[in-house]
């Protein structure tokens, strides 16, 4: 993926348009979700491979919401997950279930070269594929995001969205969609801005939404 211009970086991400989703989604988790008094605010995605960005990560619940969301939208998200975990029968049967993808953190080409060569290759093939993470990387307080979902989407050439967990308005949604400008502090900026004001479960648990 050539380079951006540098008007482009200093300028930020550029907005998407999206399209309507093309699956179905489950009734089940859809009427799950609204008897506990949430629902899933979504329009559509931008395209058939890109990177979901989950703010903020403050509680346990939130991997259960995401993924009633997940079902209700009838979106085959997928996450990535340590390769040991894979190998624990019934644990790797359930995260393989649940959309999970075994990474080998010491391979050559590195978590980031693993998920965006399996970007690459589900848009060469036309085969739908988005890949969830929190870039908080945990419930813990952190004093930034890390950086692994920026480089994903700028190796892999594809956009990326912004979801959120807004546990006073109990709401799971899709923000908004971008292209990276590859300045990873302009993209970041804006992302802050859209992003502000979504409250997660523990609100003093949530990372500023900065590089680390």
């Amino acid at each position: 993926m050539p380079a951006p211009p540098a008007e482009a970086r200093a300028a930020g991400p550029s907005r998407l348009p999206v399209r309507p989703l093309e699956f179905e989604g489950s009734r089940l988790a859809r009427a799950m979700l609204r008897l506990c008094g949430w629902r899933v605010v979504c329009d559509g995605l931008p395209a058939r491979q890109g990177v979901v960005v989950v703010y903020p990560h403050t509680s346990n619940w939130d991997f259960a919401w995401a993924v009633l969301a997940k079902w209700a939208l009838g979106v085959p998200v997928a996450f990535w997950g340590k390769a040991t975990l894979f190998r624990i029968p019934l644990m790797g049967r359930w995260l393989r279930w649940l959309g999970g993808i075994p990474v080998v953190r010491d391979a050559p080409n590195g978590v980031v070269g693993q998920m965006a060569q399996r970007l690459r290759d589900a848009r060469e093939r036309d085969e739908f594929m988005w890949l969830a993470l929190s870039p908080e990387g945990t419930r813990r307080l952190t004093p930034g995001w890390r950086s692994g979902f920026h480089q994903v989407a700028l190796q892999a050439g594809v956009p990326v969205v912004l979801a959120y967990l807004d546990y006073p308005r109990r709401e799971v949604g899709l923000e908004s969609a971008w292209r990276l400008s590859g300045d990873a502090g302009a993209d970041l900026a804006c992302f802050a801005q859209r992003l502000r004001g979504r409250t997660g479960r523990r609100l003093a648990l949530a990372a500023p939404v900065r590089l680390l």
